[in-house]
């Protein structure tokens, strides 16, 4: 018997669904994150108003201040949909615990010194609660945002957000026990180190307009009080200090932030081009926060960095400003 095997290439009668196609041609395959992104936005046949806000539709462009043509513009340079982005953070997830097993099989926590541990306790634990903070603020833009291109990432920046602080949890569990976290608390809800940052967090639970939301939380508080505890405390002062495990447990937050600042910025920017009423809008926002968020951060400063604290602030302001101008803003 004679097998004749043949290669049939078969033409698909269409590349993509009718709404992507109206975007991007016909012509053209689409990509996943095109498929799971554009236009899945509701826009009719809502059944009723929300009875708690009537004067809005369920889903309304009216609820922030910011205006945008297409509000699909504000895409993902990282191209993050369901799979990609818990493709992505598998991977992290597992460098994370093989750091986790590494210092606590080793014992590296006892290495380090009174001062030094004391340090991590202090800075570390009581940020829980801020992560807390970001991970329902991103959940209020999900829930009342406009536009999957800027909803869907928030929903997987809130998840992060709640991530790092079992992370942070997790840290005080290893150097300490869980006393370590009940004294976390109280210094959250009492210790005037961090009333001011807990003023904000707690302003922020409030506020309605969600994008003004996302520049104070993702934009500003993020853009400040990562570089600032993170990589100027963490990964230079402990360090230096013999704290080197404790850069190790928390190198994701350090990535991390360098990745989403990538998809913060690209939203940031393109909202400023958008028009220029959206350029001020945004301007102001962010002034208005930064002078909040600087006067949160100071008491931190000080508490970690001593002397060396307000050139510290200084120098991460400086960035933080040619950050902003760099995406179009007049601050």
């Amino acid at each position: 018997m004679n097998i004749d095997l043949r290669t049939v290439s078969i033409t698909p009668q269409r590349q993509t669904f009718d709404h992507i196609a109206k975007r991007f041609g016909a012509d053209k395959p689409a990509t996943r994150y095109q498929e799971g992104t554009y236009d899945l936005q509701p826009t009719d046949n809502f059944h009723y108003r929300p009875t708690w806000d009537p004067d809005y539709a369920l889903y309304d462009v009216r609820r922030t201040q910011i205006v945008m043509k297409d509000w699909y513009a504000l895409k993902d340079p990282r191209q993050f949909y369901y799979a990609t982005y818990t493709m992505a953070r598998a991977r992290q997830h597992e460098a994370v615990d093989a750091s986790f097993h590494f210092v606590e099989s080793r014992d590296l926590t006892d290495l380090l010194s009174d001062d030094t541990r004391q340090l991590a306790l202090d800075l570390l634990l009581p940020l829980r609660h801020l992560a807390w903070g970001g991970n329902l603020n991103n959940t209020y833009i999900c829930a009342y945002g406009y536009g999957t291109a800027i909803t869907q990432p928030c929903t997987f920046h809130a998840m992060d957000q709640l991530g790092i602080a079992q992370y942070l949890t997790r840290i005080g569990l290893l150097i300490a026990d869980a006393d370590a976290l009940d004294v976390a608390k109280q210094a959250w809800m009492l210790n005037a180190n961090w009333q001011g940052l807990r003023r904000y967090t707690e302003n922020l639970l409030v506020k309605k307009d969600w994008f003004e939301l996302f520049v104070a939380q993702n934009f500003v508080l993020d853009g400040l009080l990562y570089p600032l505890v993170y990589q100027k405390v963490i990964d230079k002062k402990i360090t230096a200090g013999g704290g080197a495990p404790i850069a190790m447990l928390t190198s994701f937050m350090t990535d991390w932030h360098i990745e989403t600042s990538k998809w913060v910025d690209a939203c940031i920017k393109t909202a400023a081009a958008e028009s220029a009423e959206n350029k001020a809008l945004l301007s102001a926002w962010v002034v208005y926060w930064r002078e909040r968020a600087v006067e949160a951060l100071v008491p931190l400063a000080l508490m970690s960095l001593k002397s060396e604290a307000n050139v510290t602030l200084n120098i991460i302001v400086d960035a933080f400003n040619a950050r902003a101008i760099r995406l179009g803003l007049s601050i």
